[in-house]
C-alpha cells in the first residue's frame, strides 16, 4: 500500500525581492499552521508596509492540503494570489503563507507581466527558503492497570512511538505521536491487549 506520511513545508521565514519597470515586488514567506497566524502575519505586514499599493498572498494549510486561499488585493483577477498559490502547489509544499508586496513603480505591466511578476517573485522567496520534511502524525492516549506496563512499552517501542506524557501507578496513562504509517499496526496491537482504552487526540 503507497500512501504518504510526509508533507513538505519551510522552517522559518523568507525574503526575495524582484523588479520589472520599476514596480518592487517583495517576496515573503513563513510557515503557519492556521488562518489566525495568516490573519496576524497579514496585518502586521499591511502596517510595516503601509504605503505599499498591493499585499497579495496566497497560503496552503494542513499535511492533507486541502485548505487554501489566494488574495489578489486589488490587482486585476487572478493576476496575483493564483501565480503565488500556483508556485505553492508546483512544490508540494504545505503549512505555508507568500505574500508578496508590490511599490508601484509607475508603469503598467498588464496582465502577462502581473503574473509574470508575482509568479518570478513567488518562485524566488521559496528558492531562498528552507524546504523541511515533516511526518504526519497521530497522538493517542491510552489508559491500563500496571501489569501491563511491560506489554505496552514493548508495542509502543516496536512501533517507534514518541511518548509525550506518561503517569504510572495503579492505572497508567500514556500519551504519545506516532507516525501515520506506523498507527494502524500499532493500534491492532495495543486493541488486542485487555484492559486497555485508547482514545485517539
Amino acid at each position: 500500500m503507497l500512501f504518504s506520511d510526509t508533507y513538505l513545508t519551510i522552517g522559518e521565514p523568507a525574503e526575495a525581492l524582484f523588479k520589472d519597470k520599476g514596480s518592487k515586488f517583495i517576496g515573503l514567506a513563513y510557515p503557519v499552521q492556521n488562518e489566525q497566524q495568516v490573519k496576524e502575519i497579514l496585518q502586521g505586514l499591511k502596517k510595516e508596509h503601509h504605503t505599499a499599493n498591493h499585499h497579495c498572498y496566497a497560503y496552503r494549510l494542513g499535511p492533507d492540503k486541502l485548505t487554501f486561499r489566494a488574495n489578489d488585493d486589488g490587482e486585476p483577477s487572478n493576476t496575483a494570489g493564483r501565480p503565488i498559490l500556483g508556485q505553492i502547489q508546483s512544490n508540494d509544499l504545505t503549512d505555508i503563507l507568500i505574500v508578496v508586496v508590490r511599490y508601484f513603480g509607475g508603469t503598467l505591466l498588464g496582465v502577462s507581466g502581473l503574473i509574470h511578476a508575482y509568479k518570478t517573485t513567488a518562485a524566488e522567496v521559496i528558492s531562498v527558503a528552507t524546504i523541511v520534511e515533516k511526518q504526519i502524525l497521530f497522538s493517542y492516549t491510552i489508559r491500563f492497570s500496571f501489569e501491563k506496563l511491560n506489554d505496552v512499552m514493548k508495542i509502543l517501542k516496536q512501533s517507534e512511538a514518541k511518548i509525550t506524557a506518561q503517569e504510572f501507578d495503579n492505572d497508567c496513562r500514556i500519551s504519545f505521536h506516532i507516525r501515520k504509517a506506523n498507527s494502524e499496526a500499532c493500534e491492532e496491537k495495543l486493541k488486542k491487549t485487555e484492559g486497555l482504552t485508547l482514545e485517539y487526540r
